[in-house]
């Protein structure tokens, strides 16, 4: 009976001992590692942007250099620019520009358009048919205390002083609603919406021109009524009247031909003349000199003088 058991517990054991050396085996492999696959490459995100933009970049031409008025421009003149945004009217190829004048200099970085290779200035070009640009000598004072801007609109105002000719002091309105074209150095757009000159690139000479105190100031004045403001200038001190931008109605003040020549008999039925607005009589019936008391009738009978009848 032992012998049995000892067999079966012995079976059990070398069981147990194939069951174990077996898992052991197989605890023992190590996993097959995969190689590393390749990682794949990728672009950067700055290049991949910069691609983009450049897909849609638009070709535009643009001066190399200074270029003189009236000579024709060569193909080393010229280069091409590519910008997310082309100007409107730009030309795209050199081919399209070579051989052509320019009416006036033109600074290196200028883009082309035809109005490049159109006469007239810049003044010019901000003014529409019909009227005329004026300039006013102005200071501190008579220029809205230097905050008066290119496109506003304002109302020439003449001040007399008290004079020997003038013996009161008067101001009234010349001419009103009056387009500002250029403050000091400042030039405002011309009629097509862009600068009349090309921007200068520098921010510090563009900070310069913004702080110089203005001297002058132009006008577009109507034609009609560019003698007076004139005259106006020379009689008295000028002083401008800023008017309010949310005037709609000003883009269009002297533009309609019906409109504007009712508006100049308007203003000139309004205009007072100096004399009369200083309550001075005309200087030609001015007598020199104290003015005498107005005599009776003298009647002279003989000797004596009656007394005048009044």
């Amino acid at each position: 009976m032992s012998s049995r058991i000892t067999l079966m517990l012995a079976g059990l054991f070398l069981l147990g001992a194939i069951i174990a050396g077996y898992w052991g085996l197989v605890l023992s492999k190590q996993p097959e590692v995969a190689p590393p696959q390749p990682a794949p490459v990728m672009q950067p995100v700055a290049e991949v942007i910069d691609k983009t933009q450049d897909e849609l970049r638009k070709p535009v031409v643009v001066l190399r250099r200074d270029v003189a008025a009236n000579l024709p421009l060569g193909n080393d003149d010229l280069a091409v620019e590519r910008l997310l945004v082309a100007p409107a009217g730009s030309f795209q190829s050199i081919e399209q520009v070579a051989g052509r004048s320019p009416w006036r200099d033109l600074p290196a970085g200028t883009w082309l358009d035809d109005s490049s290779f159109e006469a007239g200035g810049p003044l010019a070009r901000m003014i529409q048919p019909g009227e005329r640009a004026l300039t006013l000598g102005v200071d501190e004072v008579s220029s809205a205390g230097g905050y008066l801007r290119p496109g506003d609109y304002v109302d020439a105002l003449v001040y007399l002083r008290n004079e020997q000719d003038n013996p009161e002091a008067s101001a009234q309105v010349i001419v009103p609603a009056l387009r500002v074209l250029v403050v000091g150095q400042q030039l405002g757009l011309a009629n097509d919406g862009r600068p009349a000159e090309p921007v200068d690139p520098d921010p510090k000479v563009r900070e310069e021109k913004r702080r110089t105190p203005p001297r002058t100031v132009v006008l577009a004045v109507p034609e009609a009524l560019a003698s007076r403001l004139t005259l106006a200038a020379q009689a008295g001190s000028v002083r401008l009247a800023v008017r309010s931008a949310e005037e709609q109605r000003l883009a269009r003040y002297w533009a309609d031909p019906k409109a504007s020549a009712r508006v100049v008999e308007d203003t000139n039925r309004q205009l007072y003349r100096f004399n009369q607005l200083a309550m001075a009589p005309p200087a030609a019936t001015r007598v020199a000199g104290p003015v005498a008391t107005p005599r009776g009738i003298e009647i002279i009978r003989g000797a004596p003088s009656a007394e005048p009848l009044h």
